[in-house]
């Protein structure tokens, strides 16, 4: 019964300015338990950036995970700077000798730009029952370019891997979650991480609060 309380959530919460894609769970994902997770958001925008991990490590917080974000570890210019695949080594060799034993990482994976049609035209039948109607009302695209608003789509990724010193860092689970037309950064956030947090809990890669 909570799972489908869960799957409701997702279904009402996705109609947001946050939508879920699509997500992964590994077939191994049962034999882990997260206690210990480094997480990462991968942006040059630095206050979105300090807000997104804050916002996760609070969230994992309340649910038992102890956590370590890359905003208060690493410089403020880490990000920036490209880094080698030995340098990468080097920083999930230092995370496992302090004992971590996996890494949330996300970022965003691809841009889209859309139009949508004015609302203005909301007196026209939506239904569009007719040809007539919907070629009518959307002919205007061409003739009246202002009656349209272009906005943008952010595909952001997060990917939790498991931290296993005995193997290769391993994919433990994957999102993707569209971000539509972010405007505040504080409600792209906090929209954000609930919905991730959701589908994580829906998934059993965090555990649910009681």
């Amino acid at each position: 019964m909570k799972n489908l309380f869960i799957i409701f959530t997702l279904l009402l919460f996705s109609c947001d300015n946050t939508q879920l894609k699509d997500h992964w769970v590994s077939p191994e994902a049962s034999n882990y338990t997260l206690k210990k997770v480094f997480i990462v958001g991968l942006t040059d925008n630095v206050e979105a950036r300090e807000k997104f991990e804050k916002n996760l490590q609070k969230q994992l917080g309340i649910r038992g995970i102890e956590t370590s974000i890359s905003f208060n570890k690493f410089e403020t210019d880490f990000l920036l700077k490209q880094k080698s695949d030995a340098d990468i080594k080097a920083i999930e060799d230092n995370l496992i000798k302090e004992g971590y034993d996996a890494v949330l990482f996300t970022k965003v994976a691809g841009i889209k730009n859309k139009i949508q049609y004015s609302e203005d035209y909301s007196k026209v039948d939506k239904n569009h029952n007719r040809f007539k109607d919907d070629y009518l009302m959307y002919q205007d695209q061409f003739f009246n370019p202002d009656d349209y608003k272009e906005y943008q789509v952010y595909n952001a990724e997060t990917s939790v891997y498991c931290l296993c010193p005995t193997k290769d860092r391993t994919l433990i689970w994957k999102g993707y979650i569209d971000i539509i037309d972010p405007e505040n950064i504080n409600k792209t956030v906090a929209d954000y991480a609930k919905l991730l947090i959701l589908v994580l809990e829906n998934d059993g890669i965090v555990p649910t609060l009681n």
